[in-house]
């Protein structure tokens, strides 16, 4: 039967066998999580808190050459993690195996999820959908990079380091170390979906590379304020750093959408772009 032929409730039916083999498989991997996670939270989750952390070691590294930047000394910076909550360590030992079979089982995901839309496609929708979700994917996995290796550990470094009087003494409990380190990443991994935002626009003639050529300063711009928003310890260096990623978002856009088409073929309201 295919899937045109199928009842409202054949399809609630496919839909019902999909969704249990990816609940199988985030239970599958979860419980791998609850045996790999307390072997590696130490040297990925809390690395970002120790001095020997690889991007402040490449800043430190950088330093000796630009002397502008600033002070990621390898002796000068660490950073102890309180548990103030009976519950917490156990708590996030779960959270975390969670999350890992999540970030694990985003291609098992989006296959599953392709096999339930892809008989009602198209040849030329199957293929645009085949391409949106790799390069979906792509992204979404780049952005989450660029948040743990850049943006999070620039903010938590500020942050933590940041003294309004000498009588407050900074000290960092787990659930907020985790909280932020999940919404940071998080936010990057959806910030960097912007191409694919604008690749689907263009697929709907709404967008044309036009459009990005005409607001490229636009772009600089927003992209130096975004940086500021995210990084609020506003030195040059940072904004620099984090503003670099955000604008390549825009020109990575410019590249995946369509060319124009000539004017006579654009709607009215688009021809003056």
């Amino acid at each position: 039967m295919s899937k045109d032929e199928m009842s409202f409730w054949d399809h609630l039916d496919e839909l019902r066998g999909h969704l249990i083999r990816i609940i199988l498989a985030l239970l599958v991997l979860t419980m791998v999580g609850l045996v790999i996670i307390p072997k590696i939270f130490d040297s990925i989750i809390l690395a970002p808190t120790s001095s020997n952390f690889i991007t402040y070691r490449f800043f430190e590294k950088g330093g000796e050459y630009l002397p502008f930047l600033p002070d990621f000394s390898a002796d000068s910076f660490s950073v102890t993690i309180l548990n103030i909550n009976m519950t917490t360590q156990f708590m996030t030992y779960i959270s975390t195996s969670f999350a890992f079979a999540v970030l694990v089982a985003i291609p098992y995901l989006f296959y599953e999820i392709w096999k339930f839309i892809s008989p009602a496609l198209y040849e030329n929708e199957t293929k645009n959908i085949k391409k949106a979700f790799t390069f979906g994917g792509f992204m979404f996995a780049i952005g989450c990079l660029v948040g743990y290796f850049i943006v999070f550990p620039l903010i938590f470094r500020f942050l933590i380091t940041f003294e309004l009087s000498s009588h407050i003494e900074n000290m960092l409990s787990l659930d907020s170390y985790m909280s932020n380190f999940y919404t940071l990443i998080l936010i990057m991994g959806i910030v960097f979906e912007l191409p694919l935002v604008f690749w689907i626009l263009s697929s709907m003639g709404l967008v044309h590379r036009s459009l990005f050529r005409k607001y490229r300063r636009h772009a600089v711009v927003g992209s130096l304020v975004l940086a500021a928003l995210i990084t609020p310890s506003g030195d040059p260096f940072s904004l620099f750093v984090v503003t670099i990623p955000l604008y390549m978002l825009w020109e990575i856009s410019a590249f995946v959408v369509k060319k124009d088409p000539p004017v006579e073929e654009l709607p009215e309201i688009f021809r003056d772009f």
